[in-house]
């Protein structure tokens, strides 16, 4: 692929918020006494700091007063942590930081700002505003019941108002909750700043904001007798299915460091990201590296997609009255005013089906939201997640070199291996992709209960998982699916669920009254139902497997759906939902409570019917499919 001719980017800050953060905060002449901010012991004087806070006429937030006032406080703040050893910092503020349920965080942010290395500030200011966002969220539960998602909502709640006081909390609306403001948490998350661009006194300031908040909180603990804590940070399970490419190896590192250098993907103010995110892989700082690149490939990303939708004025922030650009409208289907986004048709439907899978499907991992949100526990992140955005990365980065350099890498084993597996992917997480997992799922379910019923009750080997097993594998469509698809497959999810919980119940009440049957400690009337669950089961068993197989014959064709009328659209629904009530009465009956074995099998044989008499008109998806295909 050709590399993208574009004009060299200096800035992806829109003229007004480049100001805002790297002039306005600088206009300030006047010194400011640190005695006056922090105290003795460390304490915050939070009076003071308020104190610089603008107001209009009529009584909303002035921004940008607001900033150019706090800027010699900032930097006051800022000469005044950089006077401070180690054990300095760790005895007068880490007590004040253990609320946000990550101290030893403040402890490395503490050490960057010393380093003054730009691109680790950032990082470091980075995970303050998630695991900050995250604490708050802590202790509006104190006082409210559901947690505001957006961190501009939170800093508005009457509820952090209530702990912390109003006018504090229009201090960090000035930092963090409004694109008016610093916006410091949005303009970096969405790798809009570069490295030198974040003046550094703002990570200070939010450093010692955050300490001066944690001794807000204990006072309000002490006259509340409040007792406060932490949510389970949530934790990325079942990611072994987007376990797609190899482990990054050192050769791999080595061709995407010269890549890096080459690529039009990377803007060059944005290349001191690129650097860190492999140092921080190479050290194993795998949570630090995922977010490093999860920032900029979505700078990355957003260039390309102002570059062939011809919108080179979105590459920047925009204003308080429009819309970042970010990656919920990188990778629509259509822009804002109704066309068609050319991204995806540029990049791909496998690159756009592995975006979707670690950022938007419910789910998939949603990786950049959750490391935002603070809602991953950073120390633990697993390295397979950074393994595969950096390996995905390093091919995206190759589709924009020379095609000399090109032929030259791409015949390298590990890097051909690579570009393979990127250009087959398909999706994990979908919808479709989970209905798949859960036929298979419960066809092996189904398949253990020949082995409890004992040599007594000889079975035929039944031929469904291989059927089955073929289907599933069918490439099915699933990039901007239509709604009425979507539908559709919610449905089928929901009856193959009903039927899994079915096998489930069998398995156990099986594997239980087997026992008991060999062991003779059966009642009379127990080994009676005992037969009558035997009985049934011979019938459940090939009437749950041709439930799954027309679950994926439908699903095969499920595209077919769009192509109906709405009358007959919403009879097709009415037929699986009946199917569904169906499977949901099979699990009442089914259930160790219920034993209802001889009421199973009339209900069974009224499903056969019905399924019978549907199928008859001619409606089912695969019925359409193979009638389109004979026309």
């Amino acid at each position: 692929m050709e590399p993208l001719t574009v004009e060299p980017v200096t800035t992806c800050l829109s003229p007004s918020v480049h100001d805002m953060i790297c002039k306005l905060g600088f206009e300030g002449r006047d010194d400011c006494d640190i005695s006056s901010i922090v105290a003795q012991h460390g304490e915050v004087c939070w009076r003071k700091i308020t104190g610089y806070v603008s107001y209009h006429s009529d009584q909303s937030l002035d921004y940008r007063g607001t900033v150019k006032m706090l800027g010699p406080v900032c930097a006051a703040v800022h000469s005044h942590l950089l006077t401070l050893t180690e054990v300095q910092f760790e005895v007068g503020y880490t007590p004040w930081l253990q609320w946000t349920n990550f101290p030893e965080l403040f402890a490395e942010i503490f050490d960057d700002l010393k380093s003054l290395q730009s691109p680790a500030i950032s990082l470091g200011l980075m995970k303050l505003t998630s695991c900050l966002e995250r604490a708050l969220g802590d202790v509006f539960l104190l006082v409210g019941k559901e947690c505001p998602f957006l961190l501009r909502d939170l800093l508005a709640s009457k509820e952090l108002a209530q702990v912390f006081g109003q006018s504090v909390m229009n201090v960090l609306k000035v930092f963090l909750g409004s694109p008016r403001g610093l916006n410091l948490r949005n303009i970096l998350w969405h790798g809009f700043v570069s490295p030198q661009e974040i003046p550094p006194k703002y990570c200070s300031m939010m450093v010692l904001l955050t300490a001066g908040l944690g001794q807000l909180l204990e006072n309000y603990l002490q006259q509340t007798k409040l007792t406060f804590t932490h949510r389970s940070a949530v934790t990325l399970t079942n990611f072994e299915d987007l376990i797609v490419f190899p482990d990054v190896t050192y050769e791999m590192l080595l061709v995407l460091e010269e890549v890096m250098t080459k690529s039009t993907f990377i803007l060059e103010i944005m290349s001191p990201y690129w650097e860190i995110a492999v140092t921080t892989f190479k050290a194993h700082r795998f949570a630090d590296c995922a977010m490093l690149l999860l920032t900029q490939l979505e700078t990355g990303l957003r260039r390309v997609f102002t570059t062939v939708n011809k919108c080179p004025q979105r590459l920047l922030t925009a204003e308080s009255t429009a819309l970042y650009t970010t990656f919920d409208e990188i990778l629509a289907k259509h822009l804002n005013d109704g066309k068609i986004n050319q991204l995806p048709l540029f990049l791909g439907e496998p690159a756009m089906e592995f975006l979707w899978d670690f950022l938007n499907h419910q789910e998939g991992p949603r990786i950049r939201d959750r490391l935002s949100h603070g809602e991953i526990n950073l120390r633990d992140f697993p390295k397979e997640v950074t393994n595969q955005l950096l390996a995905f990365s390093l091919v995206l980065l190759l589709r924009f070199v020379d095609e000399d350099l090109l032929l030259v890498l791409q015949v390298k084993a590990e890097i051909k291996l690579l570009i393979g597996l990127t250009e087959g992917y398909v999706s994990r997480c979908h919808p479709v992709s989970q209905l798949k997992k859960q036929v298979l799922r419960c066809e092996e379910s189904i398949g253990a209960w020949p082995l409890l019923l004992g040599p007594e009750e000889p079975v035929q080997e039944p031929r469904w998982p291989q059927v089955l097993g073929r289907l599933c594998s069918t490439p099915i469509p699933t990039l901007f699916c239509p709604r009425a698809v979507l539908e559709v497959v919610a449905v089928l999810r929901r009856i193959s669920a009903q039927c899994q919980q079915v096998s489930s119940q069998v398995i156990l009440s099986l594997e239980l009254r087997h026992r008991k049957w060999v062991e003779r400690t059966l009642r009379s009337r127990q080994r009676q139902n005992y037969l009558r669950m035997l009985s049934s089961v011979r019938l459940l068993s090939p009437m749950l497997s041709l439930i799954l197989l027309l679950i994926t014959l439908e699903l095969v064709n499920v595209h077919v759906v769009g192509g109906k009328p709405a009358c007959e659209s919403q009879q097709y629904l009415k037929f699986l939902k009946w199917i569904l009530q169906y499977t949901e009465n099979l699990v009442a009956y089914t259930s160790c409570e219920k034993n209802k074995w001889h009421e199973t099998v009339s209900l069974t044989y009224t499903a056969l019917s019905k399924i019978w008499t549907f199928s008859e008109k001619k409606q089912m998806l695969t019925q359409l499919a193979k009638k389109s295909t004979n026309i």
